[in-house]
Formats: structure tokens, sequence, C-alpha cells
């Protein structure tokens, strides 16, 4: 398909200087979940945005409401504040909403990044480095760079165009959350989230648990007259690891790209207080993987049930059962219709770009804003963004230039078709 005289002008009006560097000024940025300097960027995308054209609301968050609403998503991170940033080319609602989350997960162990800098923003290889390259300041860069191409072409909109920027995504949702309550909207939207080529259109969700295992204090040099808690946690793992294998027995086949599209981590562990001691406590934290369209009250429920089962069958824990409580993020699944015209529009923005190559459809098994955006919002959503997720949340973080670029033409396409520009 060729393009429209139209088309080619806003997708030549894409300054790719300018996207690269700003995702390296965002990548410097050090927006951890739940700190100052995740509220300094926010701030910082509403200035853009303004300066881009666009009319946008910025607020900040009543936290107290939030967290009292019955469907709120929990959170991880320590918190006093949040804002929320919405941008829009025009009046009327949007025909399509760009979003991205400019949180970030912390860097781990500083010795493995390179020169011991996790926002470096460098280059190399083709590629920009540093935590948040790919988890997602990139697809919050091209979100950007869309803006500025639709408004520096010259091109009128017959309907506006919308981007979000939110916080609290890798903990919960807070930002979605607080956006879709705050009553924006749309027709369709667009996760700018990495996906490697391929469009996603469901989404796993993912539950925080913790389990509190008990056992019986007493000096290390007679260890028999106690419990270990580390060996009682045992059989509970052993329970975890039993279950993920029948919750992933039969997976859908978007899943296909993954072996365990369901998985249930232990993500810390914590036991005793002093090393001659035998430990009196266990406090195991971890994330369960929900299937699509389940109830993740159902699933809450079959992952207590194994531990009790678990539990009643070992002669300490029978006695003294693990405590299972589910504090932080808890994700439902998400996933826009099968047949939804919104996901042939944006396939065919990519196969005009790409020499006709039709990109895969998969599901992704972690949790997202998607669910919030589709369940809460009434807004049929999917994930399509620059960066490959393996890369994600690790030291070695990056997205290749010419991918950000690519992503960021299509979104310019689909933008164009979807909002009606001419000249």
């Amino acid at each position: 398909m060729q393009l429209t005289p139209v088309e080619a002008r806003v997708l030549d009006s894409i300054d790719e200087t300018a996207l690269v560097q700003n995702l390296i000024d965002l990548i410097r940025v050090p927006s951890i979940t739940g700190t100052d300097a995740e509220s300094e960027l926010q701030n910082a995308q509403a200035g853009q945005l303004r300066a881009a054209g666009l009319s946008v609301d910025a607020w900040k968050f009543d936290l107290d409401a939030l967290r009292a609403d019955t469907r709120f998503p929990g959170t991880e991170a320590p918190r006093t504040e949040g804002y929320g940033v919405v941008g829009v080319t025009g009046p009327g609602r949007p025909a399509l909403v760009l979003q991205g989350h400019i949180d970030v997960v912390p860097t781990g162990d500083l010795d493995r990044w390179h020169d011991g800098d996790p926002f470096s923003g460098r280059i190399e290889g083709g590629a920009v480095h540093g935590r948040g390259a790919c988890d997602m300041k990139a697809g919050v860069a091209a979100n950007l760079a869309v803006l500025r191409a639709l408004q520096t072409s010259g091109v009128q909109l017959e309907r506006p165009i919308a981007v979000h920027t939110v916080v609290g995504e890798e903990d919960g949702g807070l930002g979605a959350f607080g956006t879709m309550l705050r009553g924006h909207t749309g027709d369709a939207a667009v996760l700018t989230e990495p996906t490697g080529g391929r469009i996603v259109t469901a989404c796993a969700g993912a539950l925080t648990f913790e389990l509190a295992v008990a056992g019986r204090a007493a000096h290390g040099s007679t260890r028999l007259e106690g419990v270990s808690a580390l060996e009682a946690f045992l059989p509970i793992m052993a329970a975890i690891q039993s279950l993920e294998l029948r919750r992933n027995a039969d997976p859908h086949p978007l899943f296909s790209d993954y072996s365990l599209p369901y998985p249930i981590s232990i993500g810390t562990v914590r036991a005793g207080d002093w090393a001659s001691s035998v430990p009196d406590l266990l406090i195991a934290e971890g994330r369960l993987g929900v299937r699509l369209g389940e109830d993740p009250a159902d699933a809450r429920r079959e992952f207590e049930i194994a531990i009790a089962e678990a539990s009643s069958a070992d002669p300490w824990l029978s006695d003294n059962p693990v405590a299972v409580t589910w504090p932080g993020g808890q994700f439902a699944s998400g996933r826009i219709d099968d047949d939804h015209t919104f996901i042939d529009e944006v396939t065919s923005a990519i196969m005009t770009l790409n020499g006709g190559a039709v990109p895969p459809r998969r599901a992704a098994p972690y949790g997202s804003d998607l669910r919030l955006y589709s369940d809460i919002g009434g807004i049929p959503s999917l994930h399509f963004g620059p960066g490959d997720v393996r890369f994600a949340h690790a030291p070695r973080e990056q997205v290749h230039i010419d991918e950000l670029v690519a992503v960021t033409r299509s979104l310019a396409l689909l933008a164009v078709r979807r909002s009606g520009a001419h000249f």
C-alpha cells in the first residue's frame, strides 16, 4: 500500500535525532517507582506535551481516595504522592490514545552495569542502554515523537489524539487507575510496552503474595530441639511448583512463544535473625500468574488451597499452618477481542511500512495497564512498542534505535489514519 501525501508528510516530520535524544534524557532521570524522581519526570512530561502544542491535564492524585476504591490495584513501593498527565491535540473524544509509564524498577547490583551507571543512556552497538530504555521509556519517547510530528507537519486532524503518561505501573498500575477514574477516555489505545515486533492483544495477570512459615527457635548447637522455618518451607515450595505445572497444563494458543505463561515465582525469602539460632520464622514473597479470563479471586483461592493442603500433610505445619496474605500489586488479566477491527488497523499500519510482513499476534505473561484501560476505562487496548521484554528489569537493558524509529513511524501512520488527518 502506497503512502498518501498526508501520511508521507507526517512521517517525514518525525525528528529521529530528537527522538533518540529524548529517550536518553528520559533514561538519565532515575524515576524508580514511588520516588521523587518519578514525580519530577512526570511533571517534565507535562511540560513537553504543552511545548508540543497539546492541551494538558496534569493533576496530583488523591491517594487516600484511590486506595479506598474497591478496585484499587495495589502498590508495593512506598509512596507519598503521584501525578497524572494527559495531553490531547484538541477537543472531543480521542480517536487514539498512546500510553506509556515513566516509572522504572530499581537497578540491582551496580557492578553489573557498564561503568556502574544504570542511568547513562549511552549509545553502543546501535542501541540505547540504561534502566528503563526498554521498559518502557522508548515507548514514551515514541509517543511524544508521534505527537510532535503531527503538530510540526502542519496537517489538520478531524479527531484528536491523546498521550497518557502514567506512574506506578511497575507495582500495580496506580497511574493508569487514577487516569481512568479521572475520566480520560478514547476509542482505542496502544500501550507502547516492548513487544519485539509483535502485537500483544492479551496479558496474563500477576498477584503478589506473602507466605509466613513458622518454626521453633533453638540454639544452633541443639538444632534438633527446634524446627527450622527454612526446612518447613521446603514442602511448601514443592507444592507451589506442582501447582505451577497444573496451571500451565493447557495454555492459550496466544502464548505459543512462552513455555511457562503463568509462572509462580518466589522473589524474596527472609528467615532467621542470628547465625547460631534455628530460624523461627520465614517470610517468602512472590507472584502468582493469573490465566487469561480468570477471576483473580479464583486464582487466590486455588493458591491458598494448595498451601493449606501442603500444610495439613506435614507433621509440623499441620499444627502451624502457613499464613497467606496478598499485599502489593494485584494485576488481573486483560485482552482485546480477537476480532476487534483495531487490531487490523494496527496491523495495516505496520505492514504498510515493513514491506508487507504480517506482525505476529501474541499474549504476554506479565501484568500491565492493559486491563485497567480495557476493564475500567472501557477502551479497547493492545500493546505495540519498541524493545524486547527479555531486556526489561535486567542490567543489560537496552533498545535498538532502528526498532525505536520503525515503531514510531508505524504509530505515526496509525495516528494519521485514525485522526482523519488532512491538509
